[in-house]
């Protein structure tokens, strides 16, 4: 086992000597469980083996994680300023239980990189230390991917333009006392590192009354990071958050999540290409689209995506477009919605922004096959407009068509091999 905090594991070692794991601890007057010990602070700590690495400190040196360990997140782990955090294709990290306060996270602040390379045939898997799959697996062995909030998890911050109320603020599920949690800034070409082929499982631990942490947030995120080749699944808030920034986004599935599948806010100005969302039982908008929150203006980009709605959940809707968001939605195939789904531009000036040319409509095709009645035409799915029902509905059918096979929509190969959903037979309707 490698030690990360000296202090903490020379206490965990004389427990380990002097009392019997099975035994009730006279001092805390608690009993652990066989394969655990009684922490100096009357705690129970799991004793790690050899292959396992407990990470209860933040990275302040160069570091690399490799595959032949598993890195267990036992606190909010920050990659500080000036320091690059490397991951090794392959390499299983996994968030020890924790809410508040205490939430398990790995967070890359402004200035820090993160060099997570994995690759089709070794991803890099994030997921709970509840998760029993170890590397060179795709699937869990033991949890459904339906289970979410079991960690934080991953947040990279960087110092890109966001629109808030200043150049720079402090990202959501962080607390305000760490200023490792500030993002923005004014260099759009930021560079936080590289992220690709990277599974993210299960997280999403709330943190606070209706605050939880995304499967990945990106704060302030330059376009000189790279994304792409990444999977979230399983997340009680958004699967992926973009907060300002310019970042470019690439070959991204989001599953099962338990809100938004994507969240874009304070005027990001990057591209998502190549998307995929799988709504689950308990997600709500595929699509939140905010605009700016400050003075600053931007525009971004969603194209070449597949939607697959879920006719179970309470909620379901193809998206919500709110606050004076700008956009283009471009090349993008939406299926198995309910006949009360819609796509919303009621909110904040956003039906006026439409109708001045702001938001760009480009390809739009639903599949309303399976319906009997209710949503079968375009007029029912875009009725939510500001009160311009009959102008919008007559434009649509310049960029929106009804359609039980996909013409447009995300391209497969990008997701097979290393993905979860793929393994688990979900990719069916993409192309």
């Amino acid at each position: 086992m490698k030690i990360l905090r000296n202090s903490f594991f020379l206490s965990l070692a004389v427990f380990v000597l002097s009392f019997s794991s099975c035994k009730k601890d006279e001092t805390c007057e608690i009993k652990c469980a066989d394969n655990e010990v009684v922490t100096a602070d009357c705690k129970c700590v799991k004793i790690a083996d050899d292959k396992t690495v407990i990470v209860a400190r933040n990275i302040t040196a160069n570091e690399t994680w490799t595959k032949d360990k598993v890195y267990q997140l036992a606190q909010r782990v920050t990659v500080v300023s000036g320091v690059t955090l490397t991951i090794e294709a392959g390499t299983v990290i996994k968030g020890q239980a924790g809410s508040g306060a205490n939430a398990t996270a790995l967070l890359i602040a402004r200035g820090a990189k993160i060099d997570a390379q994995g690759t089709a045939a070794s991803p890099i898997i994030f997921t709970s230390v509840a998760d029993e799959i170890v590397s060179g697996q795709i699937k869990s062995p033991n949890l459904e991917p339906t289970v979410a909030g079991l960690w934080g998890g991953l947040i990279i911050l960087g110092k890109a333009p966001i629109s808030a109320a200043a150049d720079a603020v402090q990202i959501e599920g962080i607390p305000a006392s760490d200023v490792n949690g500030l993002y923005g800034g004014t260099d759009a070409a930021d560079n936080s590192g590289i992220v690709k082929y990277v599974s993210i499982r299960h997280s999403g631990t709330n943190i606070g009354e209706g605050n939880e942490i995304n499967g990945l947030t990106l704060g302030g995120v330059g376009s000189g990071t790279v994304v792409e080749n990444i999977e979230i699944i399983g997340n009680s808030d958004d699967g992926i958050e973009c907060f300002g920034g310019s970042v470019n986004v690439k070959n991204i599935i989001v599953w099962n999540n338990e809100d938004d599948s994507y969240d874009v806010d304070q005027a990001y100005t990057g591209t998502i290409d190549n998307f995929v969302a799988i709504l689950g039982p308990k997600t709500d908008h595929a699509l939140e689209l905010d605009g700016p929150e400050g003075s600053r203006l931007g525009s971004f980009i969603l194209k070449n995506g597949t939607v697959k709605g879920n006719l179970t959940t309470a909620d379901g809707e193809y998206a919500d477009l709110r606050d004076k968001v700008t956009c283009t939605l471009e090349n993008i195939y939406f299926y198995n919605f309910k006949e009360t789904s819609d796509l919303e531009l009621d909110n904040a000036g956003v039906s006026d922004n439409w109708f001045a040319g702001n938001i760009i409509f480009k390809n739009l095709e639903f599949n309303v096959s399976h319906l009997t009645a209710g949503n079968t035409t375009l007029a029912a799915i875009f009725k939510d407009d500001g009160g311009r029902d009959a102008e919008l509905n007559t434009a649509a059918e310049s960029f929106a068509k009804l359609s039980s096979t996909p013409g447009v929509g995300a391209t497969k190969a990008p997701f097979i091999g290393w993905t979860w959903a793929d393994a688990n037979s979900e990719l069916a309707g993409l192309k």
